[in-house]
């Protein structure tokens, strides 16, 4: 089962959110129809302005944990290289292939072993 890491916003440069589902679609549709109470719906950030593809839910929960420790500006950044308008993605969701790629020097997983 591949794993969506995604951020939402009620404006360019707004609010963020940042979750993780492995249904992207169904999801956001939920976030965009207030489905259930949150933050989503508190600020009203229903715009899909990024995401990125995960070969499955295990590794996009622990990419999610990550950028919840980005500073904001970092998260700017990545939305802003995907998306530097700020548009709202949820009908292009099929068109856009942004496939987590981890940096060269990240460590493997059997080098910590």
């Amino acid at each position: 089962m591949s794993g969506f890491v995604y951020m939402m916003s009620d404006k360019p440069r707004g609010v963020i959110y940042t979750g993780v589902t492995s249904d992207l679609h169904g999801r956001i549709w939920e976030h965009r129809n207030a489905i259930q109470k949150g933050f989503t719906q508190k600020y009203r950030a229903k715009n899909l302005v990024w995401f990125e593809n995960h070969p499955n839910i295990v590794l996009a929960i622990q990419r999610e944990k990550s950028l919840k420790r980005y500073l904001r500006e970092w998260k700017i950044k990545l939305v802003e290289e995907l998306n530097p308008t700020w548009i709202d993605l949820y009908e292009r969701i099929d068109e856009i292939e942004n496939i987590y790629r981890p940096h060269p020097n990240t460590r493997e997983w059997s080098d910590y072993n």
